[in-house]
């Protein structure tokens, strides 16, 4: 098993191995006290390992009982939070007693938000099931949930006890899943580790996808290890998604993936930082490759003027401005400030 610690105001460890989640149950006890335990996952998941889990918590000495909801993000809403609050109540579930959320990014960030209010906060377990949350989503602490207006605009700072990164249940995810995932891969490399970057320019990610992961969350835990509460350095954790954010909201976040939206996001960023001889030249069209050698698009139909008025509401404007995310070099990254009046003319380039 490998091992990755989390050194937060609330340190805990990212347990890496295969078959992992079948002894979730001893490893949730391992580090809980709690009585009851209630799994949320989604319609997708469900049917796929939800028995596993539960039958594994049982054993462990776990009363149990599972909250589904509607896959995909259109779910990522107060309401189905709301849904979620009534299954913990109806549980009689207590501030000493666990969530563990089983699923994609979404579930996460749904599971950990009703984690943070609910009771005023109680203890969670992740346990990632899609590459995307396995890479990025499911480490970190962030949770929340969507509004008409953005993405992830109502949440809180909630870390999880602990999460247990099972890379068998990535067999039964559609390929369109994995690369949506391989967006955030490629964005660790983009943002942080060049060597990485050529790695997966040379070779196969999938061929040794544990030390991807292991390599993932390992940058992720050192930037947030370092900047909790995104006051700094873990904005740079967020390119290409200013404009990947803004993708997805106006394809009314149905017809396209986070992973899609953000690899077309880092593309066009990247394109811009060129033009304006702020990246180093070449660098986009290395993005653009490795981007479709992993299936994923670099472009997309919505006009930088729609990008733009759509960007408008995203949580990383302050005021007039908008703090982007770009590249100096591969593997080298910045935020540069920009007023929101000026990003439609920035991203035209």
């Amino acid at each position: 098993m490998k091992t990755v610690h989390v050194d937060t105001g609330r340190p805990y460890d990212i347990f890496i191995e295969r078959g992992l989640i079948d002894r979730s149950g001893e490893t949730a006890r391992s580090l809980s006290g709690a009585r009851r335990a209630t799994v949320v996952t989604d319609s997708n998941v469900a049917p796929l390992y939800q028995w596993r889990v539960l039958n594994s918590l049982q054993r462990a000495g776990f009363e149990t009982t599972t909250h589904i909801f509607r896959a995909g993000e259109a779910s990522k809403r107060l309401d189905t939070v709301a849904d979620i609050y009534r299954t913990l109540a109806d549980f009689r579930m207590t501030r000493k007693d666990l969530i563990v959320a089983l699923g994609g990014g979404v579930t996460g960030d749904m599971a950990g938000f009703a984690a943070a209010t609910y009771l005023r906060g109680v203890d969670f377990i992740q346990i990632p099931t899609s590459l995307l949350a396995q890479v990025d989503s499911s480490v970190g602490g962030k949770t929340g949930v969507d509004l008409p207006q953005g993405k992830n605009l109502v949440g809180a700072f909630h870390q999880p006890v602990a999460v247990l990164i099972d890379p068998d249940t990535l067999n039964t995810l559609p390929e369109k899943f994995l690369s949506d995932g391989m967006a955030e891969v490629i964005k660790y490399g983009c943002i942080k580790d060049e060597a990485f970057f050529e790695l997966l320019e040379r070779e196969n990610a999938f061929d040794n996808i544990e030390a991807v992961i292991e390599t993932c969350v390992s940058i992720k835990r050192d930037v947030v290890s370092r900047d909790e509460r995104e006051a700094g350095e873990r904005m740079l954790l967020n390119f290409g998604h200013t404009l990947g954010h803004a993708i997805e909201k106006l394809h009314g976040y149905t017809e396209i993936t986070h992973g899609m939206a953000v690899a077309v996001g880092m593309a066009l960023i990247a394109r811009a930082g060129e033009a304006k001889g702020i990246t180093e030249a070449g660098a986009a069209d290395r993005i653009e490759k490795l981007c479709h050698k992993y299936g994923l698009p670099v472009s997309d139909e919505c006009t930088p003027s729609q990008m733009a008025e759509a960007a408008r509401g995203d949580k990383k404007t302050a005021g007039s401005e908008i703090n982007l995310v770009l590249l100096s070099r591969i593997g080298e990254s910045f935020i540069k400030k920009i007023p929101l009046d000026e990003l439609e003319a920035f991203i035209s380039e």
